[in-house]
């Protein structure tokens, strides 16, 4: 099995089973070009409480061949007379542009991050220090550019949609030779999912096939499946969002609404809250509560002195939290009575 960090540093933030789940705010393109609408969406991220909001960073001209025909949901999502070359050639994100979103995320306290789609993009997104590189589903089988990046050094956040297991393996055992800082995410590869493809079961899979940290990337519609994920061992979520659904773009109809957000980052932190400890023992609230509710042995009947307890003479009540548990009846039983105890007496031994 291939074992990667399960400790990862990513900015001020580290990524553990033991630390608080990781949340990625995915804006992706949907400041549409416009860099006003950029910051108010890390406004946004920054309000909702997440950890990092994320952009996508492409040279249209290094990433698509012109008059290939957009997927499925761009089709739905954005003019059909359109390419998707003509698409995605209007929402590049420049260097200074990104360094701006960069500072501006530093300002309203909150990591921001990238994905490079090519490698012009890489080069120039080396240059700003990013403490983590989130990879996009269509580059999951890119082994040539994966080695690029994963050569950088920095932590990646790997996205896995529209792959098989059998790709992830090849993947994962070249990038393991070279960076073992890699967070492994679940994703399907559509905008929106129905419920029945979110296919968190894969997570367990994971667990069987890779030591190493999970994730989940959430293309449900709503608050989703995410929060489903953290209890089957996803440390890293991530979620598209907007400020405007009903905007011009590929993805604002498939993200979640500012107030959406704020719910989604909540429910997240709740979860966790419900998942509490990993050891079993009685909380904190339950400490007074035990010694009113659990019980312990008294005299069934009058017991005289030197007479061995026994179920003829020993039953169990509440007692105060005072005397002995019956969790010890095989001790108990046989010993024989060192005084008289009358009926309800709590026994001692």
């Amino acid at each position: 099995m291939l074992r990667f960090n399960k400790e990862i540093k990513v900015g001020e933030k580290t990524i553990s089973n033991e630390k608080p789940v990781f949340i990625i705010a995915e804006a992706g393109v949907n400041h549409g070009g416009d860099m006003a609408l950029a910051k108010k969406l890390i406004d946004v991220a920054s309000k909702a409480g997440v950890d990092a909001v994320k952009f996508q960073t492409f040279k249209t001209e290094h990433l698509i061949l012109q008059g290939v025909e957009k997927a499925p949901y761009q089709q739905e999502t954005t003019a059909k007379s359109e390419s998707q070359f003509e698409m995605l050639k209007k929402l590049e994100v420049t260097r200074e542009q990104n360094l701006e979103l960069q500072a501006y995320c530093k300002k309203m306290g909150v990591l921001f991050l990238t994905t490079p789609f090519e490698e012009e993009s890489l080069e120039e997104l080396d240059e700003l220090h990013l403490p983590a590189y989130k990879i996009a589903s269509t580059d999951t089988t890119n082994i040539p550019f994966l080695k690029k990046v994963a050569a950088k050094g920095k932590p990646i956040f790997l996205s896995t949609g529209m792959t098989y297991m059998s790709e992830l393996e090849v993947v994962l055992k070249d990038l393991h030779k070279i960076n073992k800082d890699i967070v492994l995410l679940q994703c399907t590869a559509n905008y929106p999912i129905i419920d029945e493809e979110a296919n968190l079961n894969v997570l367990y899979s994971f667990k069987e096939k890779f030591d190493m940290i999970l994730g989940y990337s959430d293309h449900t519609v709503g608050v989703g499946a995410a929060p489903y994920a953290i209890p089957m061992g996803a440390k890293v979520v991530e979620k598209h969002f907007t400020i405007d659904k009903s905007l011009e773009g590929p993805d604002h109809k498939a993200s979640l609404s500012p107030e959406e957000l704020l719910d989604f980052v909540k429910e997240v932190r709740k979860v966790e809250k419900f998942l509490g400890l990993y050891e079993k023992l009685p909380t904190i609230s339950e400490s007074k509560t035990r010694k009113s509710l659990q019980k312990c042995f008294v005299a069934k009947t009058d017991i005289l002195a030197g007479s061995a307890f026994g179920e003829d003479n020993l039953c169990t009540k509440r007692t105060g939290g005072i005397g002995i548990s019956p969790l010890y009846y095989d001790v108990v039983c046989g010993q024989k009575a060192k005084k008289t105890f009358k009926k309800n007496d709590i026994i001692e031994l």
